[in-house]
């Protein structure tokens, strides 16, 4: 008995992705071909519509932030598409449902896999471009308040880059938490950006220290979290600020990993908690439950508007390398999408 040849050839599907030819700039991004994944078992294949962009995509492609092993080696830590292909143990999903995710890599592509339970169903009101705009900003904020802030009503936020993505996300959590943010920007088109989304005050950056005006706006009492994604030239600040049985959650190190003559005193005082987080290398388990808990909170406000992405720029893919350049020159208000062709 003679099996047919398709019995001992498996087709193989190329996709187009945006590659990086070796460390550096963005002259180093273009759009090439690989090989398409193919999904797992509890896997879906998505047909990707639209990714966005993080701070990690910079540093991935610069060569200083690879993914965790085993993950793809494309830049793109979220995305929004059509279900392609469901492995034989989905139950959740379709072809044809639109999703959308986190993802551990791979966004800058047409096709990406993940595991079922870390994909959402994308709300009737929202568009590909704004569902993309969603995953890593607002799963990164709400582990960080929630799960580790203890954010509770009544309490006091101080959110560093308000107008970021994730402190975007941040201010309007904590205000549907029935809590108050005071944020930090760096420009008044910014600061004014965050007032409009809840922000119950904000300061710039660039006009002096931001401890005294918080301790001011908090009648000296102080705030109960902060987000940090600056680091080691706030630390200091941001103890003088904190108040009683307050947390600092250092969600990035933008400015810096070394805190010089750093007096631990204020720490004990205050019996403040400093913990920093990532959420790209947590297992997997974890984050389909941070998932399900967002998916839970937020997908009913997502749609009915109390929450949004908030989508400063959309650039066709084929454009990435100035939307790498946008991003580094601190421009953007909320995200940076990638459209695909």
């Amino acid at each position: 008995y003679i099996l047919p040849l398709r019995h001992f050839f498996v087709k193989i599907h190329n996709m187009r992705a945006i590659l990086v030819k070796a460390p550096g700039d963005v002259s180093q991004l273009y759009i090439g071909e690989v090989e398409r994944p193919v999904p797992g078992p509890q896997e879906l294949l998505v047909r990707v519509k639209a990714t966005a962009l993080n701070r990690a995509d910079l540093l991935q492609r610069r060569g200083l932030y690879p993914p965790p092993p085993g993950e793809s080696e494309i830049l793109g830590l979220e995305m929004a598409g059509i279900v392609e292909e469901t492995g034989p143990r989905c139950s959740r999903f379709r072809p044809g449902d639109r999703v959308f995710g986190l993802l551990a890599g791979g966004g800058y592509a047409e096709y990406v896999t993940l595991h079922e339970k870390m994909a959402m169903p994308i709300p009737p009101n929202l568009d590909f471009p704004r569902a993309a705009a969603i995953p890593e900003a607002f799963l990164t904020a709400y582990q960080a308040l929630f799960w580790l802030g203890g954010l509770q009503p009544g309490h006091t936020v101080l959110i560093h880059a308000g107008a970021s993505g994730v402190g975007t996300a941040a201010i309007q959590l904590t205000r549907e938490a029935g809590a108050k943010a005071i944020v930090t920007a760096g420009s008044e088109a910014k600061l004014k950006a965050c007032r409009e989304l809840g922000a119950m005050a904000g300061i710039n950056y660039r006009s002096g220290p931001f401890a005294p005006e918080v301790l001011k706006l908090t009648g000296h009492a102080g705030v109960h979290i902060i987000l940090d994604f600056v680091g080691a030239p706030y630390l200091e600040q941001n103890l003088r600020c904190l108040a009683t049985d307050g947390r600092i959650i250092v969600l990035s190190l933008l400015g810096g990993r070394v805190a010089d003559n750093f007096d631990l005193r204020p720490l004990m005082q205050k019996r403040a908690r400093i913990e920093g987080s990532t959420l790209r290398n947590r297992p997997l388990d974890y984050k389909i439950r941070l998932t399900e808990a967002f998916s839970q909170y937020a997908l009913p406000r997502l749609a009915d508007g109390r929450l949004k992405p908030v989508v400063d720029k959309i650039f066709n893919w084929e454009d990435v390398a100035r939307a790498h350049e946008y991003m580094e020159a601190n421009k953007n208000i909320g995200k940076i999408v990638l459209t695909l062709t």
